[in-house]
């Protein structure tokens, strides 16, 4: 986790992003997130399985980044990414193939 060229690089480091998971994350966010950066570069090449726990906290983080705040994901396996667009979570973040794609949509 860090912030590279006025991006906020957020990588995720459970397979699981689930009840057990979430709130540990979720406060690592909260602090992360205490400078309002307006943009995230959010990598989820670790995480396998995410459940509505893990969805709030990704609604959580665009909360806590207030208005204007763009978030990009890199690293969605297959069943991530259709996770994202069941829920929606597509249309308020932007889901990348790789971390160019996600830093010229943040740039």
């Amino acid at each position: 986790m860090g912030n590279s060229a006025g991006i906020l690089e957020i990588a995720v480091d459970h397979v699981r992003l689930d009840a057990m998971a979430a709130p540990g994350f979720r406060e690592q966010v909260a602090a992360l997130l205490s400078g309002k950066p307006d943009r995230v570069l959010l990598d989820l090449d670790k995480v396998q399985f995410i459940d509505s726990t893990g969805i709030g906290v990704f609604v959580s983080l665009l909360k806590m980044m207030g208005p204007g705040g763009r978030v990009a994901v890199t690293g969605a396996n297959d069943g991530v990414r259709r996770l994202f667009h069941m829920t929606r979570l597509d249309t308020l973040f932007r889901l990348c193939d790789d971390e160019g794609q996600a830093r010229a949509v943040l740039a």
